[in-house]
């Protein structure tokens, strides 16, 4: 058997992002699942483009504040206490909007851990 506990404010921001991501993943000795923790200011973006994965399933559980992710399908809102699912090949882009009270919290989810395995997404093409 393993457990671990990991504090976030612990792990220390990964650098040149465009919002706070704190990666816990390797902190908490994870292998199957990849686990970020993201303090978003309005304005700022969750990932570097606009994605899909091939295999991994993704989700961003917003534990305050506000974040929109568009998607070809529309713009969704996902708020306090919301979370927000992508299934593999599903393109997504996470932020926290402009006009946003504050910074949103959130965390992502996605499993499996596969390398390579995000691609950007050109809606125009």
């Amino acid at each position: 058997m393993g457990y671990r506990t990991v504090r976030t404010q612990d792990v220390e921001p990964t650098p040149d992002r465009p919002c706070e991501l704190r990666r816990l993943t390797e902190a908490a000795g994870l292998e199957q699942v990849a686990l970020n923790r993201y303090s978003v200011e309005p304005g700022e973006e969750i990932p570097l483009a606009y994605h899909y994965h091939d295999e991994q399933e993704e989700a961003f559980y917003v534990i305050s504040g506000t974040i929109e992710v568009e998607t070809p399908e529309g713009t969704f809102e996902v708020g306090d206490d919301e979370l927000f699912a992508a299934d593999p090949e599903s393109p997504h882009r996470a932020y926290c909007p402009e006009d946003a009270e504050g910074t949103a919290e959130v965390l992502a989810v996605g499993a499996p851990q596969v390398d390579g395995d995000v691609h950007a997404y050109e809606p125009n093409e």
